[in-house]
């Protein structure tokens, strides 16, 4: 860990300086079915990098949600869970156990230990 070193009335100490981390660590869940969409894998544990780089923003939900698309998804059936690049409708989307639309949706920058859950409403007949 990098320190810095201050001197004050002749007296010298050194303190960490903050260390940017480049991935933040978040946990994923998919339920309702959507699970057969990631390896049948219903609880994941990802490492996702802190800025988008087609924004050069902070990690939203927004960049979360191409990144399993990109990144995640096991099945080639992506229109299931995505439909014009947002997720699609009749999936619930909660943050850290509450609504998005509480929390600004697919614009809620992400925090380490953060938790996003997928939740399917969307059933055949």
């Amino acid at each position: 860990m990098a320190e810095a070193a201050t001197a004050v009335s002749g007296i010298t100490s050194s303190s960490p300086l903050p260390v940017e981390r480049s991935t933040i660590l978040i946990n994923v869940e998919f339920t309702g079915g959507l699970e057969m969409l990631f390896s049948h894998t219903r609880i994941h544990r990802i490492s996702l990098p802190t800025v988008d780089p087609s924004t050069q923003q902070s990690a939203t939900v927004g960049y979360l949600v191409h990144w399993l698309c990109q990144n995640l998804m096991a099945d080639t059936r992506k229109e299931l869970f995505v439909l014009d690049g947002r997720v699609r409708p009749g999936i619930l989307v909660l943050i850290n156990d509450a609504d998005w639309e509480l929390e600004g949706e697919e614009e809620y920058v992400l925090k380490e230990g953060d938790g996003v859950m997928f939740v399917s409403t969307l059933h055949g007949g």
